[in-house]
Parts: C-alpha cells; structure tokens; sequence
C-alpha cells in the first residue's frame, strides 16, 4: 500500500487561492487550444485521406509523426521548464503549435501537411508539462492530484471543441476555412500568456540551481531515471492512455463507420461520449487519489482490465457488427483511459524535488505516447495487410496492455518503499524546520 499523504501544508508550499487559479487558467488555456488543434484530425481522418489521396498506413503517419515529435520532446521540454521556466517554454510552444496548424489548413501536398503536423506536436509538446510545472508552483503538493487531473479534464474540454465544433466547421465551410480559422485560438491565448502569466507567486521563487551545459542535462536525467517512482509513473501512463487516445486521435471515426457500420453523426456522437466520460471520470479520480494514496495502483490497473474486457468483446463479438448498447460502454469506459493515465505523475511527483519535477513529469509523459504511436502505426499497418480487418488491426491494444502491467507490477514494490522512505524524511524534516 503507498502512504497517505500528508494532510499538512508543508513548510513553503504556495498559498493557492484565487490568484493562482487566476495564472493556472491561463496556462491551462493554452493547453486546451493544443488539445483542439492535436485531435483536429481525429475528426478529419477520412477528409484527409481524401484530401492527399493516400491509404490507411499513410493517413496513421500524420498522427505517428506528430506522436513521435511529442514524445521525442518531453525530456527536452521538461529540462526547459526546469531551467527556463513555464511562461517562456509556453509561449514558444503556442507560436509552433499555431503556425502548425496554420500550415496545415493550406497545405497542398501529403508531404508539407506532414510537416505541418510536426510542428504541431513540437509546439503540443511543451504545454502540459509546462502546466503541470505552473500547478506544482502555485498550489500547495496536497492539491497536486486533483490539479493534475483537471489539467487533464481541460484538455479533455478541447477534443469536445475539436469533435463538436471543428467537425462542423469541416464539413460547413471546408478544409482551409475550418483549420486556418481554428489558428485564431492560438493567437488569443498567447496575448493572454504574454499579459498575465507568472511562474510562480512572490515570495515563493525557487532556489538557483547551477547550469552546467551537458553535465546537467545527464544529472537531471538519470538522478529523475533513478527514482523507481518516475519509471513506474512512465508504465502507468504507457499502459493506460494508449487506447483512448489511439481511437480519439485518428482511428476511432473510420473503425465506428467502416466496421461498425454507423453513420458519421453517431460515431461523432460515441467520440463525444469518450470525452465526456473522462471529463466525468477526472473529478472522480483527482478527488479520490488526493485523498487516498493507496487507491492510484488499484485504480490505475482497474481501468486497464475493464479496458481490456470491453474491447475484446466489442471485436470478437459474434455478426458483422457489435450492438449500440455494447458501442455505448465501450465509449464509457474509454474515457476512463484518460484520468487513469494522470495517475502515472502522482507517481513520479513525490520521487523527485521540485528543481526536477519537469524532467520527472516529461519522462513518465513519454509513456503513453510511445504506446500510443506504437498503436497508431500497427494499425495502419494490419489494415493495410488485412484488407481492413479492424479485428485484427485493433487485438495490438492487448500486447501493449500486457507489456506495460508487467513492468507495473515489477516496480510497484519498490516504488511503494521509496515513497515511505521519503515521507518519513520530509517528516523529520518539517519537524526541525525552525520557527
């Protein structure tokens, strides 16, 4: 069981109140407007194979390649926010990930769009370790889960504008209008940025640390590597976000058309209820681990088997095609994938101090990404290799699972005591704090 935490504020923990949900808003805005602008193409999957005339395994490299410049960048990302801090590695990823998107509305050829999306997910990159950063600065370390998984909930917000909104707009004013007019969002939020956003409240700066090039950047690496809470956290959120995002991003719209035989209003109708179910299931989650520590691992594992469960009944369901009802949870219990995938940094937070919390929080990033490239890649793949047999394609989901709940259950012991260890020493500590 991992300890509970303390219910104290410790010794400088920052106020919280209304000023930080002030400057927290504004950096999670912008992250809200690289979540629309990330899952646009989930909702113009099918337009964009059109649009470049290309097939399933091409179509998948738009998201793989925005997937692996993501992931390529969150150690990078996370050692910029510690050493930059927040408002400048945020505002340099709005100004990317807006021209991305801007690029992306006029690009006319397969190739250029590709680029377009890479530096999408450049800019995509460094917002929601930068807004995990800005929580940690600004609230006390007892709110972290609950701040965490709202982060998470506003993102969720933003594939709801991507799937309600930006399809419409698609399919009423056409591809440019509805990407280049979309592009506005970022230009909003980093006037917002610019005005209004600080890094941390006064009186609470952090200590100077001392840069020293590539020594520094290896320190960081390996002392947050080293901490078996950082390595569990990146295998809990491989193994949970993967599916949800994988069907949320691109595949999910051609899977409920094409093998499920539903028209494009109920399947934009089912992605709805994906997002909706992980903003429900956020709250849920985020009060539940504030509250109780020990519940991450059976939450985390929980969402990973009803996951499981319910997409190997949806696939192997006897008859060309699974009934509305059995759609519907499925849908439901998707969106649990998203919440259960923010307990991964509740892992890796209390395993680092605070001058590494960006590097810790952009490795265990890494996880879900990864797998969820991985996914992306070997669909596009087997369907192309199957004649589009989504059975097939879509049974990857179980290997991944398997790999990553081994390498959970492998580190969660250790993890567990090393956490305990910490406490009792951050005990100590607070004790002898002179008054």
């Amino acid at each position: 069981m991992s300890p509970a935490p303390a219910s104290a504020t410790l010794p400088g923990d920052p106020p919280g109140g209304r000023r930080a949900a002030a400057v927290w808003g504004i950096g999670v805005s912008v992250y809200f407007v690289a979540v629309i602008f990330r899952t646009s193409l989930g909702v113009a999957g099918l337009d964009a194979a059109d649009r470049f005339d290309v097939n399933a395994s091409a179509l998948s490299t738009f998201s793989i390649l925005q997937l692996l410049v993501y992931a390529g960048m969150q150690i990078p990302v996370g050692l910029l926010v510690d050493r930059l801090g927040t408002k400048k590695v945020l505002g340099l990823g709005v100004v990317l990930f807006t021209l991305g998107q801007l690029g992306f509305a006029f690009s006319p050829s397969y190739g250029m769009a590709l680029a377009s999306r890479a530096l999408l997910g450049c800019g995509d990159a460094m917002t929601f370790i930068s807004v995990l950063r800005l929580g940690t600065r600004w609230f006390p370390a007892r709110r972290g889960p609950l701040i965490a998984q709202l982060a998470g909930l506003v993102g969720m917000a933003g594939n709801l504008v991507s799937t309600l909104v930006l399809a419409r707009l698609l399919h009423g004013v056409g591809w440019t209008a509805a990407f280049a007019g979309s592009a506005l969002a970022g230009a909003v939020v980093f006037v917002l940025l610019l005005l209004f956003l600080q890094d941390h409240p006064e009186g609470h700066e952090p200590e100077p640390v001392e840069h020293r090039g590539a020594a520094y950047v290896r320190r960081q690496i390996a002392a947050s590597w080293r901490e078996p809470g950082t390595r569990l956290g990146l295998w809990v959120h491989f193994t949970t976000q993967f599916p949800a995002m994988v069907f949320l991003l691109l595949w999910g719209l051609p899977f409920l058309v094409e093998a499920q035989g539903l028209s494009r209003g109920t399947a934009g109708s089912l992605l709805t209820l994906v997002v909706l179910s992980n903003m429900a299931v956020g709250l849920v989650y985020g009060q539940i681990v504030a509250r109780h520590h020990g519940a991450r691992l059976p939450l985390a594992l929980g969402s990973v088997g009803a996951t499981a469960v319910l997409w190997a009944v949806t696939l192997y369901w006897p008859g060309p095609h699974a009934p509305m009802w059995l759609l519907v949870v499925l849908c439901a219990v998707l969106g649990a994938c998203g919440p259960a995938s923010m307990i991964g940094f509740d892992f890796a937070r209390p395993a680092n101090p605070p001058e590494r919390q960006g590097t810790a929080s952009g490795i265990t990033n890494m996880g879900g990404f990864v797998a969820s490239m991985t996914t992306l890649f070997l669909v596009g793949v087997l369907l192309d290799a199957t004649g589009d047999d989504y059975r097939i394609a879509f049974s990857v989901v179980f290997f991944l699972q398997a790999l990553g709940v081994g390498q959970i259950l492998r580190l969660r012991r250790r993890a567990a005591l090393r956490e305990r260890e910490r406490l009792v020493a951050s005990r100590v500590a607070s004790v002898h704090v002179p008054v």
